[in-house]
């Protein structure tokens, strides 16, 4: 397994950290092998697994800072509830073990919207980034969710998660039809 890289000092669990993901999603591990790697070995693409579940813990631990199972645990059993008609669940091979995965579900808004794919988290072990696997993640997610019948994929990233905007800008992803708003409950509106 690759190293587990230490958590930057200041960081605080569950916020973005500088040059890292944001929650619900790991670094991407770009859109193809990183330069003067060209020979790397393409990633074998398979369904995400129950006994991958620690492994796709750890990874987004990596990213975020602190590693939360009984939520990785509740998407597992809402996958397995909801069937595989409704999400998509991908690995990555690696050496030894995962090397990246990447979970995303058709849904259906009440705002006019038809039927999407949404894909909420991607994540890559910091030892295999840079060699496509997000980008084949991505793209046979991509090739399902068009099985399934939509016409269109979604995700949501934090606007200063540069690495994060770029894979997925790389990938044909651009601003959508929708603005998402949000405010604080924790002071008064004036």
């Amino acid at each position: 397994m690759a190293n587990e890289t230490p958590v930057p000092a200041g960081a605080v669990p569950g916020r973005s950290v500088p040059g890292r993901s944001v929650p619900g999603r790991s670094v991407p591990g770009g859109s193809g092998p990183a330069p003067g790697n060209a020979s790397a070995k393409a990633p074998r693409i398979r369904p995400l697994r129950h006994d991958d579940l620690p492994e796709v813990v750890r990874i987004h631990g990596l990213h975020h800072g602190e590693r939360t199972p009984a939520y990785w645990d509740d998407v597992w059993r809402r996958l397995r509830r909801e069937g595989p008609d409704r999400f998509v669940a991908l690995g990555a091979s690696g050496g030894e073990g995962l090397a990246a995965f990447l979970i995303g579900e058709v849904r259906e808004f009440e705002f006019g919207s038809e039927p999407c794919g949404w894909v909420f988290a991607v994540g890559v072990d910091p030892g295999a980034a840079r060699h496509g696997a997000a980008t084949a993640l991505l793209d046979e997610a991509n090739r399902r969710f068009r099985e399934m019948g939509v016409r269109r994929v979604r995700t949501m990233v934090r606007r200063n998660e540069v690495p994060v905007l770029a894979f997925f800008r790389a990938n044909g992803f651009a601003g959508g039809a929708f603005v998402q708003l949000e405010r604080s409950l924790e002071e008064e509106v004036p």
